[in-house]
């Protein structure tokens, strides 16, 4: 179910340039991460993303967002799998998302694709991982915090 959910918010992605966009399909990655663990939530990014290319195309079919997808999951996973959801915890996880996806995988494959120099993207996509970063770790924290309260609801 999760999975739709995030074939859906891919859709309604903001595309600012070729190499800028705003998504909230993050949202359900993380969930999955802190319910299913990093293994399967990033095997679940990999069907995803090739879903997604499916429904949507948005250029070319590459492997590398692909691999993004894989290990954007997994480190939603281990983040938050079987751990108190704290707003540290979100915040160094979307963190490390931005640095390590965001503003490095996706600028490499962007710069492979297209052809532009790594650092030039790395530079023009800063600003709005800046601007993101504290507005994803909300996001994500308020909605994981409230999953993680059914959850314990539902078990007792």
């Amino acid at each position: 179910m999760l999975a739709a959910l995030n074939v859906i918010l891919h859709q309604l992605t903001v595309i600012i340039s070729l190499t800028q966009q705003i998504s909230f399909a993050f949202i359900t990655v993380g969930i999955s991460g802190m319910l299913y663990g990093p293994m399967l939530t990033g095997m679940i990014g990999i069907a995803t993303d090739i879903l997604k290319y499916i429904v949507k195309p948005n250029g070319g079919f590459f492997p590398g967002f692909t691999l993004s997808e894989f290990v954007l999951g997994f480190i939603y996973g281990l983040f938050l799998y079987k751990k108190e959801v704290t707003l540290a915890r979100v915040f160094c996880a979307q963190l490390t998302v931005t640095l390590v996806i965001d503003l490095t995988l996706t600028s490499l494959w962007l710069s492979m694709m297209y052809g532009q120099a790594f650092i030039v993207l790395v530079g023009a996509r800063l600003v709005k991982n800046i601007v993101m970063l504290p507005v994803k770790t909300a996001i994500l924290y308020f909605l994981a915090k409230k999953v993680s309260e059914i959850r314990v609801r539902r078990l007792a």
